[in-house]
């Protein structure tokens, strides 16, 4: 989420959304969490819409990775049966599937924008958010409905 990257602390956070709502790993306070994500809330209502688009979303992963298999396929046809022959062909392949890589940036973002993610939240509300410990990390569960 964009707005806790804003953060004062440098602090790494990832997180993971599912249908309940979403999880949060990292070292925030569940105040500073709840003042983000209110705020975060509110200006998607307010129209900005980008807040919802990330660049590691499943879609954009799952479009790189198809882009990168389609590359390193192509550098693959026509080579010989020997494991010689597809070593060789190392280098294009690694520059096809970088290639491909690099190509699909724009087209994944577009995909998510348009297909997989809205960045329209409705009458979603936070019902709860709850704080854990899993292994020395901080896990915070947010719950949402709507």
């Amino acid at each position: 989420m964009h707005v806790l990257s804003r953060r004062k602390q440098n602090r790494p956070l990832t997180g993971r959304s599912d249908s309940r709502g979403f999880w949060l790993v990292g070292d925030i306070s569940t105040e500073e969490l709840a003042n983000g994500v209110t705020e975060a809330l509110a200006r998607l209502r307010r129209g900005e819409r980008h807040l919802a688009v990330h660049p590691n979303c499943g879609t954009n992963l799952a479009t790189y990775g198809i882009a990168a298999g389609l590359g390193a396929f192509i550098g693959m046809v026509g080579v010989g049966r020997r494991w010689r022959d597809k070593f060789e062909r190392l280098p294009l392949v690694a520059l096809l599937a970088t290639l491909a890589l690099v190509a699909a940036q724009p087209v994944a973002f577009r995909l998510q924008e348009r297909f997989t993610t809205s960045g329209d939240p409705g009458d979603m509300i936070i019902v709860e958010i709850l704080k854990t410990s899993l292994g020395g990390l901080t896990v915070h569960r947010v719950l949402t409905k709507g």
